[in-house]
This record gives structure tokens, C-alpha cells and sequence, in this order.
């Protein structure tokens, strides 16, 4: 069963210090900054993607609600980057956080600033995974066949995914 026909779904990742300490601080974040967290997917314990000579990465996503504009969103989520630490050294580097706009609603945009859906979703096992965790319909620009059809059509030899554990949200 699907929960939200449009969603707003944001990936986390970290690789640096306290993972999980990272993530929880990243939402917390975002919270202040009118982006409330809905629903946490599972955490994913994941090989690096890219540059593969780098620590492992702790990965999840979010359902989200918000009244922030796509592009204002983005600029919220570079703001907690940047109040977390993150310094843009190196594409696919490590990093203590990393916040992506996967989807917003049913929204398709290719701005220089900007790509929706996230370009990376369908190649991608630590994203896939937990956008069927959140249960969100699949965007039909990307998945017209479903989540699972894309992780499914994912090579043995392009997955990440080491283990995945419960993130629930504590009140």
C-alpha cells in the first residue's frame, strides 16, 4: 500500500564520525527549519558509492512535509550541510552529511540548480530500498514498472547494501 501519491522524499547520508548521530542531527535540523519528518525509512549500512577507497556509509531517507518551494528546500538542506560540517571537497567524497532531494510530488524539473527527480534514484540500491520502505508511489517519470522493478533490475555487482536496521522516530 502506498502512502503518499506525492511525495517529498529526502535521502541521508554520512560516512564521517557518529553516522547515525549524524542523521538524527540532520533531521532535528530540518525540523527547525519548517521541513517535518513524516516517516523514516530503515538505515542502510552501504559500500561507497564513486570513490570506493573511503569509509562505508550510513544511508536512509525521509517523507517530509513542507510549504518550502523546491529550490527553497534545496538551499535548506546546503544550509544543514553546512551547519553539519560537509565542505564540498570531492564528488562522491566522504563527508559527515548528505541531504538529497530525491522527489518532490509529482514535480519533474531540470534547472541548472536542480534535477527532479533525483537523477541517481534508479541506479541506486541505498535509495531504492528505502523508497519502498516509505511506502511512496512510484514517480512515473522514473519508475513507470515500480520501485522494486528498478532495485530488482540493479546488478549483483552494483549493490551497496551491507545490512539495514529499524530508524524509528523517537517523540
Amino acid at each position: 500500500m502506498t502512502t503518499s501519491v506525492h511525495p517529498i522524499v529526502i535521502a541521508l547520508g554520512s560516512n564521517m564520525g557518529d553516522r547515525r548521530a549524524m542523521l538524527e542531527r540532520a533531521c532535528e535540523r530540518m525540523e527547525v527549519l519548517a521541513i517535518l519528518v513524516r516517516r523514516r525509512s530503515r538505515l542502510y549500512e552501504t559500500r561507497p558509492w564513486g570513490i570506493t577507497d573511503q569509509p562505508g556509509f550510513l544511508n536512509a531517507a525521509v517523507l517530509v512535509k513542507t510549504s518550502h518551494p523546491p529550490e527553497s528546500l534545496l538551499d535548506a538542506l546546503l544550509k544543514i550541510e553546512s551547519e553539519l560540517g560537509r565542505r564540498r571537497l570531492a564528488r562522491w567524497g566522504p563527508r559527515p552529511i548528505d541531504l538529497d532531494l530525491l522527489l518532490y510530488g509529482g514535480l519533474c524539473l531540470d534547472t541548472p540548480r536542480l534535477t527532479l527527480p533525483h537523477p541517481g534514484i534508479a541506479q541506486r540500491d541505498f535509495v531504492l530500498a528505502p523508497l519502498l520502505d516509505l511506502e511512496v508511489a512510484p514517480h512515473p517519470a522514473v519508475a513507470p514498472g515500480g520501485w522494486r522493478a528498478l532495485l530488482d533490475a540493479i546488478p549483483d555487482a552494483e549493490r551497496t547494501i551491507l545490512r539495514n536496521e529499524p530508524w524509528p522516530i523517537v517523540l
